[in-house]
């Protein structure tokens, strides 16, 4: 894995640019086009830091979350450093993956939690970690080339980070299960028709309306605006700590598996996975 007490970021290796613009709106932009934005274990180090930075800013009063590119994000970035987990056993290795997403779900709950609002603008593909970090913003605006996935099951392994929980919440749970069993994809319309996207626009008016939207929620009063979020937040997510435990529990177990194995091996050699149940 990587450094998880370190909380400095090396030159170059930027994963998410952050800044505050004058009328009070932090920018986090998934700065890595060239990968489609892959998320990585480096990638969750990073939101973390940021998040830490942003809450207790008091310049700042919504977030708006964007990319460069034509991705939002398309999943995990298996070329990244550190990505593949060890242990001297199954077991051990079940574990360091269990403790792995735990402090993935932390780093992503620091955002998730931040008392300012967050608005993320979605482009292009929005896949796996990525969909599910959009889910974790409180309003969703997407252009309608975008398209959203769950793939995990595909390759064999559960849900990571709490996508398809999110989804049962703000989608209901029949949506939730047909799209993380299947790893089918949705566009921007049906997003916006089940819920999960709030405003569907031209991709060349994306940003414009983002913009427009934060700076709206930025006009007013900063308490009101934080005391909102967290009502509606206690509500919604009701039950969802011991939820996302239970992912990681999954998650682990399901990364550790054979299936696993062979569903990326099997994704890497471009041929239709053969699943054993072990």
């Amino acid at each position: 894995m990587i450094d998880t007490l370190d909380r400095r970021v090396a030159e170059g290796e930027e994963r998410i640019r952050y800044e505050i613009t004058p009328d009070g709106v932090g920018v986090l932009t998934l700065c890595r086009p060239g990968k489609l934005n892959g998320w990585s274990w480096e990638s969750s180090r990073q939101l973390g830091l940021i998040a830490d930075r942003i809450r207790f800013d008091e310049a700042v009063r919504v977030v708006l979350l964007r990319a460069e590119g034509r991705a939002f994000c398309a999943g995990i970035d298996v070329t990244a450093p550190g990505g593949a987990i060890t242990g001297r056993s199954s077991a051990e290795r079940t574990h360091h993956y269990y403790e792995g997403i735990r402090w993935v779900h932390e780093r992503f709950a620091a955002f998730a939690g931040l008392p300012q609002p967050v608005v993320a603008a979605v482009q292009g593909h929005c896949l796996g970690f990525g969909f599910e970090l959009a889910l974790m913003a409180d309003v969703r605006i997407a252009a309608t080339d975008a398209v959203f996935a769950l793939p995990e099951t595909g390759i064999g392994v559960a849900v990571d980070a709490g996508g398809d929980l999110r989804i049962a919440r703000d989608a209901g749970a029949g949506w939730a299960k047909l799209l993380a069993l299947t790893g089918r994809r949705i566009d921007a319309a049906t997003a916006e028709r089940i819920g999960i996207v709030q405003q569907v626009v031209a991709p060349g008016e994306l940003e414009e309306h983002a913009l427009a939207l934060v700076a709206e929620i930025a006009r007013n009063a900063p308490l009101a605006v934080r005391s909102v979020k967290r009502d509606i937040d206690a509500f919604a997510d009701a039950g969802l700590a011991g939820a996302l435990d239970r992912a990681a529990l999954s998650a682990a177990l399901t990364l550790t598996s054979e299936d696993a194995r062979e569903g990326y091996a099997a994704r890497a050699a471009r041929r239709p996975p053969e699943f054993g149940g072990t």
